[in-house]
């Protein structure tokens, strides 16, 4: 098994968490058993050059989602590289199955990423016929594990529920100047979109700042979702709220950033108020900062957090409960640096690139096994109608 090449594809290298973690699993495939590749299909980004150099690379940039041109490319490229399997991320799993129509017929596994498809309760019937074309789909949370089974009617043994990973920061020192005094700052990095709901924190801001004054909340994340509400942005309904309530001393946007571990290094608190999620990568990366956290009950922040013992669980849409919660660690020295600690430690067990790549590679040994099992069916089948 020395010589399989496995390809990740995704849309994009934007800094978002689901990029992170195909980046994350690329970069940490064992050499020894894997060559690996990355795709990108709609367009490059930031986290390029987070991509280690020995990775092989095809963009494709694609102009819609069945662009033949695009998928004549990745098609030539399977079959010049010998690519194996195809491990293709969220939406990017169209291109994946089409491109699995053409020989070589490379093996497809689907990796779910967006815990709002479950929730939801899509019946995604384009997702079901993509599904019919892999060989596995590997969820983050055991909600999207279900609802793949239930609605795109994969059979479970072909389910895989892996977390996401994060990978130790670099030992770099931190950012100096940051808005806001030591101990009151609370980070949330999270791209502006709805789902993330920073409409909630910013009203819980409010009524953290009126115990605690100088509480200082500091938002990481691109201004997506354009559309969000009769044409308006997600980030501009976001700075209203904090207009309307007066909060501009309190919160600062700090837009992308590509620092994300040194930048956590000189915050307090990590907060997460999302209405859905997956398993964000940002909270993980939290606790690999050793911070303290607040964060939502949705997706599988429940399982990370260790069901509240190793951080703070508040209700989805709830601003009273999300303040109550950063009040208590904002008064709290002690009680940041216990929480803080044991969820590094649990980050450190559960969620590093050892534990969960090793999870992954089974799946790799699991369908190529079930590829050739199959081969070899056939061909005993063939050799009968022959005789």
């Amino acid at each position: 098994m020395s010589d399989i090449g496995v390809m990740h594809v995704l849309d994009s290298l934007a800094l978002g968490g689901a990029e992170r973690a195909a980046v994350n699993l690329v970069n940490a495939l064992p050499r020894e058993n894997y060559r690996p590749y990355l795709c990108t299909t709609r367009r490059e980004g930031p986290l390029r050059e987070a991509v280690a150099a020995d990775v092989g690379r095809i963009a494709l940039e694609r102009k819609s989602r069945f662009d033949s041109r695009a998928i004549r490319c990745l098609v030539d490229f399977i079959r010049t590289q010998k690519i194996m399997i195809l491990h293709a991320h969220g939406s990017s799993l169209f291109v994946a199955a089409l491109a699995a129509w053409f020989p070589p017929h490379p093996i497809v596994i689907w990796h779910a990423h967006y815990g709002r498809v479950a929730l939801e309760d899509r019946r995604a019937w384009a997702h079901r016929m993509a599904a019919r074309r892999t060989r596995g789909v590997i969820t983050v949370n055991h909600q999207l594990a279900e609802w793949c089974g239930r609605r795109l009617a994969v059979p479970a043994d072909r389910i895989w529920c892996i977390p996401n990973m994060v990978c130790a920061p670099a030992n770099e020192p931190g950012i100096s100047g940051l808005p806001g005094t030591p101990g009151s700052r609370i980070v949330c990095v999270a791209n502006l979109r709805a789902e993330k709901d920073h409409l909630n924190l910013v009203r819980a801001m409010t009524l953290v700042v009126r115990r605690h004054p100088s509480a200082h909340l500091l938002l990481v994340g691109a201004h997506s979702d354009p559309a969000y509400s009769a044409g308006s942005s997600y980030f501009e309904a976001v700075k209203q709220e904090v207009a309307r309530n007066s909060l501009g001393r309190n919160i600062s946007f700090l837009g992308q950033r590509r620092d994300i571990p040194a930048l956590l290094q000189g915050c307090d608190i990590g907060v997460l108020s999302s209405k859905t999620e997956g398993l964000p990568v940002s909270l993980l990366e939290y606790g690999m900062a050793g911070l303290p956290v607040v964060a939502t009950q949705v997706g599988e922040c429940e399982e990370v957090l260790d069901r509240g013992r190793a951080g703070l669980l508040v209700p989805p849409q709830s601003p009273r409960d999300l303040a109550e919660a950063l009040l208590s660690l904002l008064g709290s020295p002690e009680r940041r640096a216990l929480l803080g600690e044991r969820f590094l430690h649990r980050v450190q067990e559960l969620y590093s690139a050892g534990s969960i790549i090793e999870r992954v590679c089974l799946v790799y040994k699991a369908v190529l096994q079930s590829n050739r099992t199959e081969a070899a069916y056939r061909g005993s089948a063939q050799d009968g109608l022959r005789a």
